[in-house]
């Protein structure tokens, strides 16, 4: 099993997610946010998915895009999907688990 946490920034809603390889060659995901955006999202799509349609698209494609494309509000930067998408990238060995971040930096 992979979890992460994103931590999206001013919104204050911290997102957990976890994601498990099912012997279909699927993976399950689980998502813990506040943000209603993100938990109308996970109602409507499910939490069952092909990793290879979620991460080997171009940015900006997939179903999570799509969808968000579609019902969310005008937010491009928000981090939520790049997040689950990492997780189930990293779950189904598509990627190695490493960190991500964004940090501001005064200099």
């Amino acid at each position: 099993m992979t979890k992460v946490i994103v931590e999206p920034g001013i919104c204050g809603f911290t997102m957990k997610v976890s994601a498990e390889m099912n012997e279909d060659e699927e993976v399950e995901i689980k998502v813990a946010t506040g943000c209603e955006s993100i938990r109308n999202m996970m109602k409507e799509l499910g939490n069952i998915y092909d990793p290879m349609e979620v991460c080997l698209q171009k940015p900006g494609k997939g179903p999570l895009y799509e969808y968000a494309q579609a019902h969310f509000p005008v937010h491009v930067a928000c981090p939520a999907i790049n997040g689950i998408i990492k997780c189930i990238e990293a779950e189904a060995s598509l990627a190695l688990k490493r960190d991500a971040s964004i940090r501001f930096v005064e200099e």
